[in-house]
């Protein structure tokens, strides 16, 4: 995953498609838990979400910015 700084830099397009991106990947690698197959990288799935919260987290810092000015 990128580093915050690099994902401070994307365009609200480019945040929107990795976004996605990343809630498509945490669907496979849940629904291949549930199925019982075994999970190649365990923390996978945890470091998914947390990029996902980055994002959002920083979605969310732009349109608190907007707003105060």
């Amino acid at each position: 995953m990128k580093a915050v700084k690099q994902l401070k830099e994307l365009k609200k397009e480019e945040m929107d498609k990795r976004l996605s991106e990343l809630k498509l990947e945490l669907l496979k690698e849940q629904g291949n838990v549930r199925m019982g197959r075994p999970v190649k990288n365990p923390g996978k799935i945890k470091q998914i979400k947390r990029a996902i919260a980055r994002i959002l987290t920083i979605r969310q810092e732009r349109k608190k910015e907007g707003l105060k000015k």
